[in-house]
């Protein structure tokens, strides 16, 4: 398959799970990459579906076991990126990955959620354990981090989620319901235009139709905004956590000057009610394109200066630089997408590898970082506000002309669709798989988060316990984006 397609189920190759582990495992040995892993009920038992990326030939690779119950071989042992994935596998459908390393609830509340159940723990003299959340100190979304320590240095932490747990994913089946697409918006908030994106390309995938050009490109004009206000915000958090005042206030504004830019196009600072499957929902006639192409570049200008300070200040450099490395091989090997893959040193991007909509027209040199540092992860943002500020000025000065929506019909019968976006934070994937009457029997929804919390907790290993906060907002992954 290739991104934003769908294809009838009856063409997915089935094999038994125990096959299914091993093709999965000798293609990822080749270079594939797994972005999806889940389970699909069949009455009382479960057939478990696969979805790999080829990124070096933009194509996606799709399979599923025949039904079956019990226990597995692991595929984690073999390729931690599947370590998360097995997890939710087994916490969902229980269905085990014998031979795992660290088999506990991935997000379950109640009775073995994770916060009650076993921490790794590290024995030793002087070994002494830090428990972190989940209520914090700021406003921010709960999650527990628990940590072993030597003195100050950080042998190992461990990272507890699940205390934003919606079920959002179990609500789509049955669906789209009325209500799949403020749902699909709020997956996470600030990431409202990328969850949307993917919903939309995978409802118009299933429906046989595609979105008009100018739909497309305002789609991606959106998404560009998203990841220019996030990124200015992170390098704003980033220069506070080193009590660097002026860029983290210059871009606290600034974050909300793109902000605004978004709601001149729709009406909402965060793009909600622009994307709809088949199409926008608003348009951008020439005098507001002209209007917001003229403030774009004001405020490319003020961040290009301040984000400078940040670069030029001796005090910064010394913070960001060697903290929180992640080694090219660590991030290959745990599945890393998005800022944190970059920054360690990975070509990953999915409007270069598996360009989809309006970047089959306007492709992005992938911004890479070779240090894997908090240093690099800063930079890796800098980068990307350049090279996606540049593109969004080139592509206001004239979108493409014509409609701006197309009829989607439902969804058809016994078929999967798979979408991939680029989101600020990384890759985002939406899955998904109808019954015999066209309505939703699995949807999934792999945020970046899911795949990028690991990197945060081997990043932290042999750092200052101190080094934490600086270390989290240079990943600034999402709590609710992994609880769905």
């Amino acid at each position: 398959m290739v991104n934003g397609t769908a294809t009838a189920l009856s063409c997915v190759p089935e094999c038994g799970m125990t096959d299914l582990v091993e093709a999965t495992a000798k293609e990822l040995d080749r270079g594939a990459r797994l972005c999806a892993w889940f389970g699909v009920a069949e009455g009382p038992k479960t057939r478990v579906v696969a979805v790999l990326a080829y990124d070096a030939d933009g194509v996606l690779g799709v399979a599923w076991s025949s039904p079956f119950r019990g226990a597995y071989p692991c595929l984690t042992v073999r390729h931690p990126q599947a370590h998360l994935f097995e997890r939710e596998l087994w916490e969902q459908f229980g269905v085990e990955p014998a031979g795992h390393p660290w088999l506990k609830p991935v997000r379950r509340m109640g009775p073995g959620a994770p916060l009650q159940g076993t921490f790794f723990q590290v024995e030793g003299a002087e070994v002494h354990e830090v428990g972190v959340g989940p209520v914090h100190a700021g406003i921010i979304e709960p999650g527990h981090f628990r940590f072993q320590c030597f003195g100050e240095e950080v042998l190992h932490l461990e990272i507890a989620l699940g205390y934003q747990y919606r079920g959002v994913e179990e609500a789509q089946v049955g669906g789209p319901h009325g209500r799949t697409l403020w749902q699909m918006e709020t997956v996470a908030g600030d990431t409202t235009v990328g969850h949307a994106t993917a919903y939309a390309m995978v409802r118009e995938a299933l429906s046989g139709v595609e979105a008009p050009l100018r739909a497309q490109w305002l789609r991606a004009v959106a998404l560009e905004l998203e990841r220019l206000a996030n990124h200015t915000g992170d390098l704003g958090a980033l220069a506070g956590d080193v009590a660097f005042l002026p860029t983290a206030a210059a871009c606290g504004r600034l974050r909300g000057e793109f902000l605004n830019l978004t709601a001149l196009i729709c009406g909402n600072r965060f793009g909600r009610g622009l994307v709809r499957p088949g199409g926008c929902r608003w348009d951008l006639e020439p005098e507001r394109s002209a209007a917001l192409r003229k403030k774009l570049a004001g405020v490319l200008e003020e961040v290009a200066e301040v984000v400078g300070w940040l670069w030029e200040a001796n005090s910064v450099r010394a913070r960001f630089q060697g903290t929180g490395r992640l080694e090219l091989t660590q991030a290959r090997s745990l599945g890393l997408v998005g800022v944190a893959a970059r920054a360690s040193g990975l070509v990953r991007d999915v409007r270069f590898d598996h360009p989809a909509g309006w970047y089959r027209f306007a492709q992005l040199p992938v911004a890479v970082w070779p240090d894997g540092d908090v240093y690099g992860r800063a930079k890796i943002r800098d980068l990307e506000i350049q090279r996606s500020g540049a593109l969004l000025l080139q592509q206001l000065e004239a979108g493409p002309e014509g409609e701006l929506k197309t009829e989607v019909g439902p969804p058809g019968p016994d078929a999967v669709a798979v979408a991939l976006v680029e989101g600020w934070r990384g890759e985002i994937c939406h899955v998904a798989m109808t019954g015999p009457d066209g309505r939703f029997r699995r949807y999934k929804i792999v945020d970046p988060s899911f795949h990028n919390w690991t990197g945060l907790a081997m990043a932290m290993r042999g750092q200052a316990i101190s080094d934490f906060p600086l270390c989290n907002k240079s990943f600034n992954l999402s709590y609710c984006g992994f609880d769905l």
